[in-house]
């Protein structure tokens, strides 16, 4: 069924492909998520605020089925958005777009993979398995990137070999999912939002556990079965509040949660990040921006062995996270205890500036100086 999809997309792709390029078109192009919260969605804010430009967004909300309207959304996605696409002088995106192996961009084109994380941390890209067929399309894909933008020199090397292209096609211009991180002079406010939306935290100390998804469903569903609330509240509730943001691609999980607030249909999870205390996370790039900010990190790899097998790091686990590593709960509920984070700091600065080397803030109009001509 993909393969149908990819080939009609492509085809009528190909046939607007008679009209010329827009020169002031820019697509902003988002499968990995439709809500536009990352480097793609900032430099779509810094692009609508230089005005004269045609804006075009694409996600994966105009294939969502739900109704005679999304029926008409998709068929605008293989029509209309197709022709757009088409005709657009620059094309930004934050993922694989699996069409895009078929399909035959303008030599006037300017196609940029910002990409959805930032630095290096588990595989991603060309360097995870992957059927013949999806990497046939993954490497054809990416020979239709004219560059790809990274968060650092040091990660230039690791994105060319994960894309498949030249270490000339791979800018360090800084991740501009990161500027919004830089650029807030008080989380505080945040924490304020939380407690808004959540009252049951009001006055406590907010630890965000934010783990990632396996590549096995049934794992995913089985993930909550690993907190134990009740020790958490037990030993930490009367001053810390325990937040669980499951990340979106993990389908529903079979344990119900109890003991903790449900986070995960906050929207930006770089606002829970900003507000928390400190995180705890797995193998999630979110772990990025926590470091980026000097949150404190605990890292919960209660299946790090199964996961290294089945995803793998770029470098080892336990030497690289900038954060104490815990294998089960227990022993995590008594390093948030001992604040053990913070004898972390020389570590995590290590981490940042190997991932993001001396941010500015400014990456976002850097990537838009350097594309939007």
């Amino acid at each position: 069924m993909k393969r149908v999809f990819y080939l009609l997309y492509a085809a009528f792709f190909n046939i607007c492909r008679i009209f010329p390029v827009k020169k002031n078109r820019v697509t902003f192009l988002s499968p990995h998520r439709e809500n536009f919260t990352d480097s793609l969605g900032a430099v779509l804010k810094e692009t609508k605020s230089r005005g004269g430009y045609d804006i075009v967004e694409i996600s994966s909300s105009d294939l969502s089925l739900n109704g005679i309207s999304s029926i008409i959304k998709v068929i605008r996605f293989f029509t209309v958005k197709a022709y757009l696409l088409a005709t657009s002088k620059y094309v930004f995106l934050n993922d694989n777009f699996m069409p895009m192996s078929s399909l035959k961009f303008s030599k006037e084109a300017v196609v940029v993979q910002l990409w959805h994380a930032e630095g290096v941390f588990k595989k991603f890209g060309l360097h995870i398995p992957q059927p013949e067929d999806v990497r046939k399309r993954e490497i054809a894909g990416a020979q239709k990137l004219s560059f790809v933008v990274c968060s650092s020199e040091s990660v230039v090397p690791f994105y060319a070999e994960a894309f498949g292209v030249d270490k000339e096609k791979v800018l360090p211009l800084g991740a501009p999912r990161a500027d919004r991180f830089l650029n807030c002079k008080d989380y505080s406010e945040y924490k304020e939002k939380i407690y808004d939306r959540y009252p049951q935290c009001k006055g406590k100390k907010l630890v965000l556990y934010a783990p990632t998804f396996r590549d096995d469903e049934r794992e995913d569903k089985k993930l909550l079965s690993s907190v134990d609330t009740e020790a958490f509240n037990c030993r930490l509730g009367d001053d810390y509040a325990l937040l669980i943001r499951l990340h979106p691609q993990i389908h529903r999980c079979e344990e119900k949660l109890t003991g903790a607030i449900d986070v995960t249909d906050y929207e930006d999870v770089g606002e829970l990040t900003m507000g928390c205390d400190a995180m705890v996370t797995d193998y999630s790039s979110v772990c990025m921006d926590a470091a980026l900010i000097g949150k404190p990190l605990y890292f919960y790899a209660f299946d790090l062995e199964k996961y290294n097998t089945d995803r793998s790091f770029y470098f080892d686990y336990e030497t690289y996270v900038p954060g104490p590593v815990a294998k089960d709960f227990n022993t995590l509920i008594t390093m948030i205890e001992r604040n053990e984070a913070d004898s972390f700091k020389e570590k995590m600065n290590a981490f940042r500036a190997f991932n993001f080397g001396e941010p500015d803030g400014k990456a976002t109009v850097k990537v838009a100086d350097e594309f939007l001509k």
